[in-house]
Parts: C-alpha cells; structure tokens; sequence
C-alpha cells in the first residue's frame, strides 16, 4: 500500500511493538541508555582450523564449540578453569573469557590479559596455560602473529621485537619530539588504517609506519584539573596548512637491516593499504596524492626499498578513497584481489602481481562490505554486501573460474556470518525489524538450513511505542531515502505531537537498516514513550548506498544533506498527529554541523536544537578528511564560505543547545567557541555545555548524564 504525498512514497509498517505478552514496563531513561537489551545471539565468533566446527564466547563465562555438521555445542573451556590455570602460572585472574581470542591451531587458542600474550589448550587430553610472551608496561600498539609467535609494540613513539620471550629488540631510537613510529593514528586513521605495524607473512620481517609531524601545527587542548589550568599540545593538521609526512620502514629481523621504501613523491602524499606479498620480498603501497584524486598502487622490493613497478592507477575527479589492502591467494600468492569503486559500488576485481586485470569478480549496484573468506582450495570468494537499497545485509560466493555469484541468504533483513575454516558451512546471526536474532548454520554442500536458537524479544515486558521503517524521495525528486519513524507511546491519532529529528548525514555512517530496532538506539524510543515523534532519515551522503549517492556533497557539504531532510520534513507536515510548530533536530560531530546548519537555514521550521561536537567552519577541520571533500580552502573559497556557520549567527532565532569535549582532538573546542563568538556579536543567545574530561564523544557512566541534559532540553523547549 502507497500513500500519496507530496514528491515522496511512505512504506507500511514493517514491524510494530504490540500486543507480545502483558507489556506494562515503562523504559527510563537510564534503561535507554545504559540497559543491556541486546538480543541472545552467538558472539565471538571464530572458525576453528580444519574443521567445519566454529567456537564463540557465551556470556563471556565460556569458550564454547559448535558442531556445524550436528547444531551441537560443548564447552571447551570456563572461566573458572581459566583462573584456576593463571593462579597456577603466577598470573592475575580475570572477570571474564577473553573475546579477543584467535586459534592459534586446532587445539588452543591465544589471547592477551593484561601484559601477558597467552597460549591456552584446549584439548580433551587436558586444559593448560603457556605464556608466549609479555609486552612492557605502558606500551602502545600491541601486535602479536601467532605463526611466527613475534611480539611488536610501540613505546614511547618507537618499535620494539621478541620472540619466544627474549630480550626485546629496538628497531627505531627516535628521540624527536613530533616523530611517531608503528601508530595506527598515521593520516588520522582515514583510508581503513587500523595498524601502524605489518608482520610480514613469514615473520621474518616487518614493516611500520614513520609518521613526522614535527612540522604541524601545535593544537592546545586545555587541562583544567590542574592547580594551575596546563596545556595539552597535539598535533593537528586543517585544511590547507602544513600535513604530516610518513614513509614506510622495513626491518629484516634476521640479518638487522633497516631500509625505508623510496616512495618517490611530495612529503605530504598519503601511503595506503600497506600490504606483504606472500614470499615476504615485496611490499604493496597505495600511493594517494593529497588532492585524493590519484590513486597508484605500486610494488616495492624490500631488500632495496626500490619501486619495482606501478601495478594500476585510479583516478577521479572528486575522490579516491582506497579503504582495504589487497587480499592475497594462498594456493595462487600470485593473485590478489583489490576492492575499489571505480564502476561506482563497491566491487572486487581480481589481478595477479604483474597488475594484470585478469577479471572483474562481482559488479551490479550492492556494495562489498566485506570478504568472509575463501574455500580451501580457493575456486570460491564468499563476501557481503549491502543490498536492498542499503537496508539489508547479504551474502554472496562468486566461482573465481566462471564467475557465477551465488545469493546465499536471499531473506530481506542483516546477514552476517562467518565462514567454516573448510567452506562447507556458513553460521549467520540474522535479524530483522520485527526480528531480534536468529542463528542459522547453512550447510554449503545441499543448501539445507538449521535453526540454532531463535533469540526472545529482550523488550517484551516494555510497553514499547510503534515503530516503522519508512521511504521518502530525495531532493532530486528520484532517489529513494531510508528512514524509521516512531509514534508516541499511547499514541492518539486525535492529538498533535511534538517532533525530534536525529541526524548524522554525512559519510561512512548510515543509521537505519532492516535490522532489530533499525538501527539506532533506545533513546530515540525512550523519546517517543515521553510523547515526542521520532524521525530518522538517512540523506544523500551518507554510507553504503555507491558512490553517485555519497558524493553530492563534494566541495558543498551539508547543502543537499538539508534538502534531503526538509523532504524528511515535507513528510512530517502531511502527518495530522504532528505539530509542525515543534520540531526539533539533534545530532553529533558531523550531526551536529547538520543540526546547526539546518537551525540556521530553516528558522522558522525549527523551534529547537541540540549540536554535540559540531563542525562549524571547515577550514578547522583536519586535513585527510576534510580535504578529500571540501579540497583546500584556496581551491574552494566558494564552497566554504558556503558552509561556514558563524557567518549565518544572525540567522539563529531558534532554541539551541551545543556541547563539547573540552579535550576533543577530533573536532576541536574551538568550533563551538567561535560559534558562541559570532552568537555574541550578532546579539543572539545560545546555550552552551561543556565535558571538562571528554574527548569527541562522552562514553562511560557520563552517557546519561548527557543524555539526561539532552532530554530535559527538548522537553523545557518542545512540549
């Protein structure tokens, strides 16, 4: 059913809290932000080597084995039984089985508590502990790879080696203050880096990240718990100033020779999805200019540090964004595959180490969100998309040698699943709107299907207020928007409702999808059973949607993010239940630039706001992020005066709330001060609060308290 309204389609009801069992409970606000309502499900999941059989943590007291072929479980070792083995070995006890856990073979696993990388066996002949080795303390990133049992970490901005608990081994001695070795914060964590260190596959060698920001900026964050107020100085690069400059060390642990890859280009240039060629004598490096346009994948040999050869260029006139290293063969080490977007989702093609094409491995218009694996013998990739629109989740396997893509989890809703160390079986944990979880294993030989546990609404005995997912059309009048409305608990259709929107908007973030809830938190609910309408809408740039649906922000951002959220509003106003006179919008960080652009562009729409950790002038945004889609303050005058917010104060007649991390390094306080600046001489009032001891988001016990002033603030201004 289709309901007419003006430039936008509404999609019935999905699934609608009612009528399960006697829900009498009323959500409080600490429930909504502190309550654990995560549905029953397997967690932790890990295959286990050459089986079919997979392990996962239960409630974080037990190390369990699922039988994939039977749907049985047994414990393969307790907590209990864990502490009982670190008494024995000299060690502290722990509150819980460790989670990050990896097989290290077919009988035991390892782990780290505290300081002490550990071995735990979990064999029927008996349980026993080994200590394979132990990190400093006070150290920094902490690396361990279990074939080759080589421990990596950093202290002090340098990169230290053990193996087999011997002495530990410096491989950097920088004593420069700006000169940071092995850290995974290297071009601030953009282009998918979560690692500043990379064992080669044989741990014979390693290579690392040599990041010198000596040249930038010094940024204060101020400490104020101080007898005397101290200032915090990091380094933080904006938008067209001065960038930090990294080249990529190697160190053969065998002979103790150290080179750095002659990575020939401006000092500023961005080095990309570091990868090892499985023989251990090449490196693989994406070369990223700083304009983000021009990508070159390049081979390295490391005994010289000299290019060997460019493998394949990608070029855009917006952006580049390589965020996945390549992914290489075990039986063919001289094939790889690379995930990129340049057909406009994103796809994986498959290319041997000369840089060959040999062939485009998926295609169509869902994105690869990830790569599951492969079957021993390598005939077929498994992976996930986003599908459906960006609502559900998807796994497909392609057969490398005809490359026919198979759809194995054709349901609607989340898939995610891993794959059985022999390919045979796949465990997923499913949900849906309607659907908290359920665990399937699908046995990849005969398609068959068994349900494993079928988790119990954790929200039963709340009287919970309806929710549906809904579809709007964007601005351009054809693009299809996701979004999840929720009406007020004791709805009564005869009343009109004050409304609060939730916004993010930007990239690499989508907050609804076809999962248990949608996809954002209990707040939003908690809201609605205080009387407020909910809305979530997710605009043209943001995630998971290709690369057509993201970049209409490049050089403007915000500006069709609003468009997007006035149609969202246009919705709104064809809903007799709402009060179009109160609405309000709240959003963070890159939600919070939204919240406070759209105040000011729209004030006679929004009655109130509130913005945490908002953008408020791009140019004090940091380089890699804003650059690639901003460009430079030089390139794009326009655009950022455009999207410059102090310069629209005198535009503010609506109730605004903004808060911030005193000791935020992400967006710094110094946006929301000079907002509060502009407010000044433009005559207008805001009101402001401050986290003294809070970086970018406020975590932790101080989570309700924020949320508590959230709240009371829409409620003072809204009802």
């Amino acid at each position: 059913m289709r309901l007419r309204t003006i430039g936008f389609t509404l999609s019935l009801t999905l699934f609608i809290f009612s009528g399960i069992q006697a829900q009498t409970k009323k959500l409080s606000l600490k429930d909504a932000v502190q309550g654990r309502f995560s549905p029953e499900s397997y967690a932790f999941i890990k295959a286990v080597p050459g089986s079919d059989n997979f392990s996962f943590v239960d409630k974080f007291k037990e190390l369990k084995l699922l039988n994939a072929s039977t749907g049985e479980t047994s414990t393969l070792a307790t907590l209990d039984e864990l502490n009982i083995l670190l008494k024995k070995a000299g060690l502290e006890e722990t509150n819980y089985f460790p989670y990050l856990y990896e097989w290290q073979n077919e009988h035991s696993v390892t782990f780290m508590i505290g300081e002490q990388q550990l071995s735990l066996n979990v064999s029927k002949s008996g349980h026993s502990i080994e200590i394979l080795g132990q990190f400093p303390k006070e150290t920094g990133h902490r690396h361990y790879q279990r074939s080759s049992r080589l421990l990596v970490y950093t202290q002090n901005n340098n990169v230290f080696y053990a193996r087999d608990n011997a002495k530990a081994n410096a491989i950097t001695n920088d004593q420069i203050a700006g000169i940071v070795n092995g850290s995974d914060y290297t071009h601030r964590q953009e282009f998918g880096i979560n690692s500043g260190i990379f064992i080669a596959p044989k741990g014979d060698k390693l290579a690392w990240y040599r990041k010198d920001e000596s040249m930038v900026s010094d940024y204060p964050l101020v400490n104020t718990a101080a007898r005397i107020a101290e200032a915090n100085n990091i380094k933080y690069p904006m938008a067209g100033m001065i960038s930090e400059e990294v080249t990529l060390g190697v160190y053969d642990i065998k002979s103790g020779k150290k080179i750095f890859i002659k990575t020939e280009g401006p000092k500023d240039q961005y080095l990309t999805a570091i990868s090892w060629d499985p023989s251990g004598d090449f490196i693989y490096i994406g070369i990223l200019n700083r304009e983000q346009n021009h990508l070159k994948m390049n081979k390295y040999a490391v005994e010289t540090g000299n290019l060997v050869q460019t493998l394949f260029e990608e070029k855009h006139n917006k952006w580049v964004e390589p965020e996945n290293p390549l992914y290489f063969f075990k039986t063919k080490p001289n094939q790889f595959i690379w995930q990129s977007e340049r057909d406009g989702y994103n796809q994986l093609y498959l290319y041997d180490n000369s840089g060959k094409l040999i062939k485009q491995l998926s295609s169509g218009t869902e994105p690869v969100l990830d790569i599951l694996g492969t079957d021993p013998k390598e005939e077929n990739v498994f992976y996930q998309v986003s599908a459906d629109l960006g609502m559900s989740r998807k796994i497909h396997k392609v057969n490398i040698k005809t490359g026919k893509i198979t759809l194995l989890t054709p349901e609607k809703g989340t898939h995610n699943a891993s794959l059985s160390a022999n390919a045979n079986y796949l465990l997923v944990n499913y949900s849906a709107f309607g659907t908290p979880n359920i665990t399937r294993i699908i046995n990849l030989k005969n398609n068959k299907t068994q349900t494993l546990l079928e988790a119990k609404n954790p929200l039963a005995k709340y009287a919970m207020p309806k929710a549906e997912l809904i579809t709007i059309t964007a601005a351009d009048g054809k693009t299809t928007l996701n979004g999840r409305l929720i009406k007020p608990g004791n709805f009564d259709p005869a009343k009109k409702y004050p409304v609060v929107i939730y916004v993010y908007g930007g990239p690499h973030a989508q907050l609804i999808t076809d999962t248990w809830l949608g996809g954002r938190g209990l707040w939003d609910y908690y809201m609605a059973q205080e009387g407020f309408v909910m809305l979530t809408v997710d605009n043209r740039g943001s995630a998971n949607r290709g690369f057509e649906f993201e970049n209409v922000i490049h050089r403007q951002l915000g500006q069709e993010e609003m468009k997007d959220q006035m149609k969202a509003v246009e919705f709104l106003n064809t809903l007799p239940y709402v009060d179009a006179s109160r609405i309000g919008v709240h959003g963070w960080s890159y939600g919070g630039f939204m919240t406070t652009s759209l105040l000011l562009n729209y004030p006679d729409v929004f009655k109130a706001g509130v913005a945490g950790g908002p953008v408020i002038d791009w140019k004090w945004y940091e380089v890699m992020y804003g650059e690639r889609y901003m460009d430079t303050p030089e390139e794009n005058p326009e655009g950022y005066a455009l999207t410059a917010l102090p310069g629209n104060a005198q535009k503010l007649s609506s109730k605004l709330l903004m808060i911030h991390g005193a000791q935020d390094p992400v967006v710094v306080m110094q946006h929301s001060l000079e907002f509060i600046n502009a407010c000044i001489k433009e005559g207008k009032q805001i009101d402001y609060f401050i986290y003294p001891d809070h970086e970018h988001n406020v975590l932790g016990k101080d989570r309700l308290h924020l949320m508590e002033k959230v709240t009371e603030y829409f409620k003072l201004h809204l009802k």
